[in-house]
């Protein structure tokens, strides 16, 4: 089916569905049980201009697939997308906000995001933003999308602002055995000159903590900055090549995670790192982006609620229904609440409600 056509049946499975999901490559979120129409978008590039850095993509299309073709040009997404190995469309990581630790340089989906074409709950097609990056008119639809996992539409087309690939990359890792030590580096870090790409901390049961810097650029300096890195904290092992690279697709992949479990992403700050690391203790954390997100690994989804409840603390669950993803200390968003009801008064897209009723 064209693709002009299969965006007609999605606005028709809309205006007449009862509730209505938006079904990617299922990657981070299963698909809800209950009385509800499945819909699947189309695939595909829609226009590519090298020269502008510029790419539109079908909702459908999967991440490694856009990946692929911006590599041709040196080129690539520095939002550093998730799971793209294992399928990930493009319209699931917007709607996830699906960001990596390379999200910590240059910013995470929002920041790339310059247009947005999505179906609301009425069943209109709605335009959002523009395909060139300077562009200022009209209210920010693509920034509501981000993250909002699909309810306040269907997500069909988006627009991409994208950056030259870096030519190589180096890591540093140093290991503590006190969480204290290692969060003292962190403010040098933050605020030191040397364009650093990533910086996350693991935290393993029984295992030192550890500390993951990485940088990206030309080959020609990257280990002269690499060594003024190491300088400033005091030490480490540099690593290069496919032994570096493979850490971090452990993380976007998440194959650092055990057989059966799930990830609960959390957003916190530094400063809340050490009572939230307390609190988990007896799961493996992995601090990522400066410590601004904690991705929880466990089988005890029940538990990590109620230890976030206590600490106020909101969290994703991966891996798991969409309608059950919510943990912690959910806020109730007033701004949220009234766009909902503009972009989608009969509530087709709240499949959280209509899994309650399910359970009940």
């Amino acid at each position: 089916m064209a693709a002009p056509n299969r965006i007609a049946s999605v606005c028709d499975a809309v205006r007449y569905g009862s509730r209505v999901y938006a079904r990617g490559a299922t990657s981070k979120l299963r698909p809800p049980s209950g009385d509800v129409v499945c819909v699947s978008l189309p695939s595909g590039v829609i226009d590519y201009q090298p020269t502008e850095f510029v790419i539109s993509v079908w909702a459908g299309t999967p991440v490694r697939q856009v990946q692929a073709l911006l590599a041709e040009h040196g080129q690539y997404l520095p939002f550093d997308p998730l799971l793209s190995e294992s399928g990930a469309t493009v319209g699931g990581t917007v709607a996830l906000n699906a960001s990596g630790p390379e999200r910590y340089r240059y910013g995470g989906v929002r920041d790339f995001l310059i247009g947005v074409h999505f179906i609301d709950g009425m069943g209109n097609y709605i335009l959002g933003g523009g395909s060139v990056v300077k562009n200022a008119a009209g209210f920010d639809f693509p920034k509501l999308m981000v993250g909002s996992r699909g309810r306040f539409g269907v997500i069909t087309d988006v627009t991409f602002k994208v950056f030259p690939k870096p030519e190589a990359y180096m890591s540093l890792r140093m290991t503590y055995r006190s969480l204290t030590e290692a969060l003292a580096l962190l403010p040098k870090l933050t605020a030191c000159a040397y364009d650093l790409n990533a910086v996350d901390l693991v935290a393993k049961v029984g295992e030192p903590y550890v500390l993951l810097i990485r940088v990206g650029g030309l080959a020609s300096g990257l280990a002269q900055r690499m060594e003024r890195v190491r300088a400033l904290i005091g030490g480490g092992e540099i690593l290069q090549g496919e032994g570096e690279e493979s850490i971090w697709r452990s993380f976007r992949e998440m194959t650092w995670l055990r057989p059966g479990e799930h990830v609960v992403k959390v957003p916190l700050t530094p400063a809340r790192i050490s009572a939230l690391d307390q609190a988990l203790a007896m799961y493996t954390r992995w601090y990522s982006v400066g410590g601004t997100v904690a991705w929880v690994a466990t089988r005890d989804i029940q538990r990590v609620d109620a230890l976030l409840r206590s600490q106020g603390l909101p969290g994703l669950v991966l891996f798991t229904e969409r309608a059950r993803a919510r943990i912690g200390a959910i806020q109730n968003n007033p701004f949220e609440v009234r766009v909902r009801s503009a972009l989608d008064p009969q509530s087709k897209f709240d499949l959280e409600t209509v899994q309650a009723a399910f359970q009940t």
